[in-house]
This record gives structure tokens, C-alpha cells and sequence, in this order.
């Protein structure tokens, strides 16, 4: 199957799909189909952070034709943040999506996993994760969402995470788990990567952009 990805939002997150992916078709020495079209970090900030659902989904399926038109035969969007807009993108999508909500969803339950604590944009941590069903998300508290938020947005637009970006996301995630009881910590914003690159944590993680990932190559295989 030739997939397509909607990146550039932002870019260390298409990187993190795109090396995830070739990894993984190598690994089953598998030809790897794969367009991307470039779409705009801070524009994708902007109706987020109104709210402009129906402006966003506009937007991506613009890009989505573009792909199409380029050959490819599904699509992917490579933020979670991005995903704020799904239901309103479904309807007008030219090309089947390959939706990351269904997929963790399915991901939690496989591993009996009921609690998890999620970072991420403000649309992430407080729809608790779009209202993901099956598991019970926790996450900072909301006189909070601000500042992981802006942090989070920051990281993703720089491409790189500071030696405070990542002392706030640790510390956050360490009160997830002591405090509110969380199983596991999930990475709800695909740049958050940058922030957690050590080999070990305390708790175990959940990258929602690799289990996505793997996803996408396995229907791209299949």
C-alpha cells in the first residue's frame, strides 16, 4: 500500500514517523511506498487552540487530495494533537484514514492497561485523551493545562527540547504516577520524544506516535 502521511506539524514529529516506518518495512524486508505533504505547525496551532475543527479538516483535506493525487492509498496524520479534528475530517477525506484513537484503544486493552496518565496539547489532556474509551486518563491539573501546554507547543515548533522542557515533562509524569495512580505515563503529543530521549524511566511510556507507527505498517503490509 502507498501510504501517505500529512507532516510538518511539526517537523521532529514527521521525522520520528518516517524513520519509525523505514525501520520497521526493513525489519520485514518489505519496499516501503510513502509520500508526505508538508503542512503548517503554527497553522494547525492556531485552529487548535481556537477550536476551528471544520477549518482544520478543511485544511488536511486539501493535502489529502494532493496525496491521492501523488498515488498513495491511505493516509495518516502525524500529530495527536491533529487528531482534535477526526470526526469532522472523516466525511470530507478523499482517502481512507488511518485514525490513531482505535488503535491505542485497541493497544490498552490487549494489555489489560485501565489507567494511564497523558501529556500532550491542551486538546489532548483535556478531552483526556478525546475521550478514549475503555481506560480512565489522568492528567495535570487544570490550573496546569497552560503551562504544559505552552511547553509542549514550544518543543514541537523548535523541534528540540530544552533542559526545562524536559525537567517539566518528568516532573509532571513522575506526579501522574505517585499521586494520581497512573500505570503507565502516555505520550499524547508525537514531539514528546525530545523531551523523554533517556534509555530507562521510572514508569513505564506509552509513544502513541509508535504504536501508531506500527499500525500504519502493518495495514501498509498487509
Amino acid at each position: 500500500m502507498h501510504i501517505g502521511l500529512i507532516g510538518g506539524i511539526g517537523p521532529a514529529a514527521t521525522e520520528f514517523y518516517y524513520r519509525a516506518l523505514v525501520k520497521l518495512y526493513a525489519k520485514a524486508n518489505r519496499r516501503l511506498e510513502l509520500t508526505i505533504a508538508n503542512a503548517d505547525a503554527k497553522e494547525l496551532v492556531s485552529n487548535l487552540e481556537a477550536g476551528n475543527k471544520e477549518a482544520q479538516a478543511a485544511i488536511f483535506a486539501k493535502y489529502i487530495d494532493q496525496l491521492k493525487g501523488a498515488g498513495c492509498e491511505a493516509v495518516a496524520v502525524t500529530s495527536m494533537g491533529g487528531h482534535y479534528c477526526m470526526d469532522e475530517l472523516a466525511p470530507v477525506s478523499s482517502l481512507p484514514i488511518i485514525n490513531a484513537l482505535p488503535v491505542l484503544q485497541d493497544y490498552f486493552l490487549a494489555r489489560n492497561i485501565t489507567r494511564v496518565g497523558v501529556l500532550g496539547t491542551r486538546a489532548v489532556m483535556e478531552s483526556r485523551l478525546y475521550g478514549l474509551a475503555g481506560v480512565e486518563v489522568v492528567t495535570v491539573p487544570n490550573e496546569e493545562l497552560g503551562t504544559a501546554h505552552a511547553n509542549y507547543i514550544a518543543m514541537a515548533i523548535a523541534g528540540k527540547a530544552t533542559d526545562e522542557h524536559r525537567a517539566y515533562f518528568e516532573g509532571a509524569a513522575a506526579r501522574l504516577i505517585s499521586e494520581h495512580g497512573a500505570q503507565a505515563i502516555v505520550l499524547g503529543g508525537t514531539d514528546l520524544f525530545l523531551a523523554f530521549d533517556k534509555p530507562d524511566y521510572p514508569y513505564p511510556l506509552i509513544d502513541c506516535a509508535l504504536v501508531h507507527a506500527e499500525e500504519i505498517a502493518r495495514l501498509g503490509m498487509s
